[in-house]
């Protein structure tokens, strides 16, 4: 062979390389194309959902446009007459008057006259329909010592000395933006079509007083939910505002799980593992159940006393990604897992115990968990897969946290997956499509206080506009040792032993 001839061969050599990778390539894009088609098009649970790219090409709201007059004024710079200013609490609202008579007067009355009275009002609101709460507190003196100073009954103690906003219109706001996922710019224009004006400014204030008046209660459902030494993580992202950027930036709310109990959600304006320093305390020792994510690994390696726990769930999704690709393959895997699943659904009607958990899944589950890994371990070994194949990807994710996914056959009160904190995280991502962000980052912490309570009374069937109206009516007369009395489940069984009460009294 010529000298030209070898530079030829080597030439086409060469070229059928780059078209083999080049194939393979378009193999790989091809198959993240329909990945993706599947996900915005199909029936999958795991589509993407399209709600917040429509959301983003709405109209930004139009402000109201300033009455003519108001308007001339404002070119001309002459200031509104006093007149026109609205008042501060409409008067065409109904008014529910509270009369409190101080406790000597309501003893003896006929020894007191009434001289005169004082008169605070505030805004409240009941399901549908605004009203002013009148507090009246009525002076008296004692008809034998008229010298006596007068008396009057102590004003009752409130969030907030002169707020306008009562108990009820407080748990609306905050269940209408952290339950009902309604921005507070467009509560404004609601309650602005009822003929009451609040602006978004005051409503923010207001969500920030509630906020500080719960984080107690917070505080003691965090304590409760990483007790237990066993506790299940994961992380959202979140968009919120960064001052003097013109911009948002990406933070994200933690949310921990505790399975049978509480669930608690933490803000942090990043994903990296010291995020979990401050939220796992120091003595905290057991297992953490999550996804593969690097930063739970490097958290557990720094600390002692800790064990990780896969989740199922996440195994299940990768290799049904890679069904098209490997219909046999993938499919065989898949049932499999649903093999495992069918006997966890076995353990939930029979409503088994750690102890009956533990023995089924050590006589049923562990055949079935060594088949799968000997079926891993074997296409691997093939290389018939590339890595960057979505089966590829499948396995190798599979691989990586094989000793993880074993540890709820080690101990039963383990789950299977960490489903329970992820459907945890559902109603946040229900609320990022309507108001996009969360505001400044202090605000995070706000939001993350009132959804810990939320999502801890839909848990328990709890409605939380009764439960955030009774306690923010509640938390000015109380100390920190009650506290525990008004967390949901304590609130909970005091309202259901006092129903159950009131019915036998009926009866």
């Amino acid at each position: 062979m010529t000298q030209r001839e070898q530079a030829l061969s080597r030439q086409l050599e060469a070229c059928q390389q780059e078209l083999a990778a080049s194939r393979r390539e378009n193999e790989l894009l091809r198959q993240k194309l329909d990945l993706l088609v599947r996900r915005v098009f199909g029936s999958s649970s795991e589509k993407l959902d399209r709600a917040q790219l429509e959301l983003l090409q709405l109209p930004e709201p139009v402000p109201p446009q300033p009455a003519p007059a108001a308007a001339a004024q404002r070119q001309m710079r002459l200031p509104l007459p006093r007149s026109q200013r609205a008042p501060r609490l409409p008067e065409n609202l109904p008014v529910v008057e509270e009369v409190i008579d101080p406790e000597p007067v309501k003893a003896a009355p006929q020894s007191w006259r009434c001289i005169g009275q004082e008169v605070s009002e505030q805004l409240d609101y009941e399901p549908g329909r605004f009203l002013r709460r009148r507090t009246i507190r009525r002076k008296y003196v004692q008809r034998d010592h008229p010298e006596v100073a007068p008396l009057i009954a102590p004003l009752p103690e409130r969030l907030l000395d002169r707020s306008v906003p009562a108990p009820g219109l407080l748990a609306h706001i905050l269940v209408g933006k952290y339950c009902d996922h309604l921005p507070l710019y467009r509560q404004e224009q609601i309650y602005g079509r009822a003929g009451v004006q609040l602006p978004r400014q005051s409503l923010a204030r207001w969500v920030e007083l509630a906020a500080e008046w719960l984080k107690p209660i917070y505080e003691h459902i965090r304590t409760g939910v990483l007790a237990g030494g066993y506790v299940q993580i994961d992380e959202t992202p979140v968009e919120y505002l960064e001052p003097g950027h013109g911009q948002t930036k990406q933070g994200y709310l933690w949310t921990c799980c505790r399975p049978g109990g509480d669930v608690i959600y933490h803000w942090h304006t990043s994903r990296a593992a010291a995020c979990l320093e401050s939220i796992v305390p120091l003595n905290f020792s057991g297992t953490i159940q999550c996804d593969g994510y690097s930063a739970y690994r490097a958290f557990a390696q720094s600390r002692k006393g800790i064990e990780l726990a896969g989740c199922w769930s996440h195994v299940r999704r990768k290799f049904y990604d890679a069904l098209p690709q490997a219909p046999r393959t993938a499919g065989w895997i898949l049932r499999q897992i649903q093999n495992l699943y069918r006997i966890e659904a076995q353990l939930r009607q029979q409503r088994a115990g750690p102890r009956l958990r533990a023995a089924l899944r050590a006589a049923q589950s562990r055949p079935i968990f060594q088949r799968i890994e000997r079926a891993v371990v074997q296409l691997k070994s093939n290389k018939r897969y590339l890595p960057q194949s979505l089966l590829g990807g499948a396995l190798d994710y599979t691989l990586s946290q094989w000793s993880t996914l074993g540890v709820y056959l080690q101990e039963g009160r383990i789950e299977i997956d960490n489903n329970l904190v992820e459907n945890a995280i559902r109603p946040t991502a229900l609320g990022k499509k309507n108001w996009l962000f969360i505001g400044e980052a202090t605000a995070g912490e706000r939001s993350a206080i009132i959804y810990t309570l939320i999502e801890n009374c839909r848990r328990r069937g709890i409605d939380p506009l009764t439960y955030l109206r009774d306690v923010l009516s509640r938390l000015p007369n109380m100390t920190n040792r009650q506290i525990p009395d008004i967390a949901p489940h304590a609130w909970l069984k005091t309202s259901s032993s006092a129903a159950s009460r009131t019915v036998d009294v009926v009866l």
